[in-house]
């Protein structure tokens, strides 16, 4: 059998001539027809910087892949850019684009029996579509993230996209002058890279480093830089010897490398977006993981890294001090990670890890020695209760006191809280309730960086809490719990919350509770109707049609 082993019967044999005569037309010669076709799933865009350099990554994994053998074939994949679509109808596609970027890979590589594919991306919902669609078709592949952006600055101060949505609010507030609000707009976004901070892309990304699915080191690198193009083409040579190898994604995504990925989030205080992702990824592998699991992980696993949102660095900062290689080694010393298992390399995690420092420098404040870790327990706490039988996602680093009850102030649609908020209708002590944001209500579960970042702009972050059943930015911090299912659209208890009713949040006791009885919760269930669908046609209409509860990662198949 040759090397190609799903494209031999499209390019073997005098019975394919015809297949044979296409591929010519695209570049293939008569020894090409025996070497692996690779597919090369490119996420280049020039809508956002996230994605606007990828070509020359692409490029140089192009060329390593045919200096090792393979035939690379590529084709396009569609990106979404959460920071532009933000606070408006068009985030409503975010979570959605995760799906149809996973079904594009799976129909490009599975339609033209393609050996592997190395899948290249950058904003937050091409790495867990990416992965998902790997895992679903099981051929060698490998993911390269597009790398982070560099940080802006303005008087001295180190700016992410965060940053711009935070002055929106300290703006509205009177608390910034126009200069300062100018200023950071125009700097905030220096270079091509995906957002700065361990938001939802580089979580996701320097997670795939711990599952094994990315070349170690590779995920905190600069967009810009000669470095991230050369992990583009070892990671390409990478892959060709996985095909080799015949090692495939399920080979290393099992719920041991999954528990290696969440203590890698969990160190890191990584975004809340990673729970819906892990889930979905697990569902992909055919592997048993809950939400419930994250929580196991979170008690385990103490917060290592001073990084945005809540702390004071960025990716770049995080890389140079030894960045994932290193947490990685300090959690695998403390027995907390699976060294045994299999990466993309045909090597252990632990023979990768062989020759990383067991302690990080000294010389550096960005990875905390295990002696004095910023938080002695993880960031990401599901919390369960009247309002969320099924589990919610509370993000908990950051705050002097991540409890507070108060009276609800409930808004059917985030546009809705987002015009109270500017409009200063919102004070400290108040617990804001969007709901109809779900997966089926919304529909697509859209972030809510714009109403966070106001609040937090306003001097609100810590003193206002906020319930949703949609999402948030991995941009965001606060007292916020996200992912609240059942959803409202469903019937859930967050569709039965009315203004002025007491909400309490405990992430101490992983407490969401409404203080009203059960009577009064069945007499308002008895009353509630579903509103009709806002969508009835098109791509979120499908969506919403078939997705699942976040609870079990908003899935679609």
């Amino acid at each position: 059998m040759p090397l190609n082993k799903r494209s031999h019967l499209i390019t073997a044999g005098v019975a394919r001539s015809p297949n044979r005569a296409m591929l010519r037309a695209v570049g293939f010669g008569d020894g090409d027809f025996e070497k692996p076709i690779v597919g090369v799933a490119n996420g280049h865009s020039t809508m956002n910087p996230c994605n606007a350099g990828i070509q020359p990554l692409v490029d140089r994994a192009i060329d390593a892949l045919k200096a090792s053998g393979a035939m690379p074939q590529v084709f396009g994949v569609p990106t979404i850019t959460d920071g532009i679509g933000m606070g408006t109808e068009a985030m409503k596609y975010s979570l959605v684009s995760r799906e149809v970027i996973a079904d594009c890979i799976e129909t490009a590589v599975n339609g033209q029996a393609m050996d592997g594919v190395l899948v290249c991306g950058g904003c937050d919902k091409n790495m867990p579509g990416g992965m998902i669609a790997m895992l679903r078709m099981n051929v060698p592949g490998i993911y390269v993230y597009a790398g982070t952006i560099k940080p802006g600055k303005w008087k001295g101060q180190d700016l992410t996209i965060v940053s711009a949505f935070e002055a929106v609010g300290s703006f509205a507030a009177g608390k910034m002058n126009e200069e300062d609000f100018v200023g950071i707009e125009k700097n905030a976004c220096p270079s091509v890279g995906a957002c700065g901070g361990m938001y939802t892309a580089n979580t996701m990304s320097s997670s795939f480093e711990a599952l094994g699915m990315s070349a170690l080191g590779s995920s905190q690198m600069a967009s810009p830089d000669p470095e991230k193009a050369d992990s583009a083409a070892e990671s390409a040579r990478i892959l060709v010897n996985a095909i080799k190898q015949d090692i495939k994604p399920r080979d290393i995504v099992t719920r041991k490398s999954i528990e290696n990925a969440v203590a890698l989030i969990m160190a890191t205080g990584g975004s809340t977006n990673a729970v819906l992702h892990y889930l979905a990824i697990a569902h992909a592998a055919g592997v048993k993981w809950t939400i419930d699991d994250f929580e196991r992980m979170r008690k385990k696993v103490p917060v290592l890294c001073d990084l945005k949102p809540s702390g004071r660095y960025v990716a770049v900062d995080f890389h140079r001090a030894g960045g994932v290689p290193q947490v990685l080694k300090m959690l695998l010393k403390q027995g907390l990670i699976h060294g045994d298992c299999i990466t993309i390399t045909g090597k252990t995690l632990a023979q990768e890890l062989k020759n990383v420092p067991d302690a990080p420098r000294a010389n550096q404040d960005v990875i905390r020695p295990w002696s004095n870790p910023m938080y002695r327990h993880g960031h990401l706490a599901i919390l369960k209760g009247n309002l969320a039988p099924e589990g919610c996602v509370a993000k908990i680093t950051g705050l002097k006191s991540p409890k507070i009850t108060g009276p609800a102030r409930v808004f059917d649609s985030e546009t809705a809280c987002m015009k109270a908020i500017m409009a200063k209708k919102i004070k400290a002590g108040d617990v804001l309730v969007i709901r109809y944001e779900g997966p089926k209500g919304g529909p697509g579960m859209q972030e809510m960086l714009a109403p966070t970042g106001a609040l937090i702009g306003q001097g609100l972050g810590e003193s206002v809490g906020l319930i949703t059943d949609g999402r948030f930015s991995g941009g965001t911090w606060g007292m916020v719990v996200g992912h609240v299912a059942p959803e409202a659209f469903e019937g859930g208890p967050i569709a039965l919350v009315k203004e002025g009713d007491s909400i309490t949040i405990d992430a101490h006791r992983l407490l969401i509770e409404l203080h009203i009885t059960k009577k009064e919760f069945a007499a308002r269930k008895k009353k509630w109707k579903q509103p009709k669908p806002r969508y009835t046609r098109g791509v979120l209409a499908k969506f919403a049609r078939l997705v699942s509860t976040a609870s079990k990662g908003a899935v679609t198949d």
